[in-house]
């Protein structure tokens, strides 16, 4: 059964609401972006949340000592990084780590060979931001990346084409933010009701 996170999130309401959807994660942005979220703010909706619920923090090449923290503070249980961390930064936390690669052309899933030790998710090349941009890159070169090595797929999902996408690359798993958004940082739950069961079509199962 793919893997299901629900990233960007800002608010409790949204929080629970998705929380009830079991999806497998939810993703606090602790970077520049629209819907970034106060550490303190972050620590009130984690623990909120049933432990059945992974809790992954987002990182922008943050000190090794701030994402430590934060992961403490907020009682985080993953980390994802979306920007220049290298292998050996990855290696510094005890969590387990996700990190993003930025795809601008197929040339760019060369990187995920220097990744051994950790997940890897796909997302597309923004020259504005560091994931988040609604965009979805070429997924024939996904279909590259799947001849590789397992991989999350990220980058303009919505419940219009997340069946498409799972049918066709077979992602281990999906982190979808704007495409099940009502506007940056408030989700609309008729999205992620829609997402999470175009999902599930696509596997074929009950999750």
């Amino acid at each position: 059964m793919t893997w299901i996170k629900i990233c960007g999130i800002t608010n409790l309401q949204d929080a629970l609401q998705a929380a009830t959807l079991e999806v497998d994660a939810l993703g606090f942005i602790f970077a520049p972006s629209p819907r970034r979220i106060d550490p303190l703010a972050a620590r009130e909706i984690v623990r909120s949340l049933p432990p059945s619920v992974f809790k992954i923090g987002v990182f922008v090449d943050e000190e090794i000592s701030e994402v430590r923290r934060i992961a403490d503070d907020c009682g985080l249980n993953g980390l994802q990084f979306h920007g220049q961390e290298s292998p050996e930064y990855c290696q510094e936390f005890p969590l387990p780590v996700i990190k993003t690669i930025a795809v601008r052309s197929i040339d760019s899933l060369r990187e995920m060979e220097k990744y051994s030790s950790v997940s890897i998710l796909l997302d597309a090349w923004s020259a504005e931001r560091a994931g988040g941009s609604g965009k979805a890159f070429c997924w024939e070169w996904a279909g590259e990346a799947w001849k590789k090595r397992d991989f999350i797929l990220s980058g303009g999902l919505n419940p219009m084409n997340v069946y498409q996408a799972v049918q066709r690359l077979k992602p281990v798993g999906v982190d979808v933010c704007s495409g099940v958004e009502q506007i940056p940082g408030k989700k609309n739950l008729w999205k992620m009701i829609d997402f999470v069961k175009e999902v599930k079509r696509a596997d074929g199962s009950t999750r």
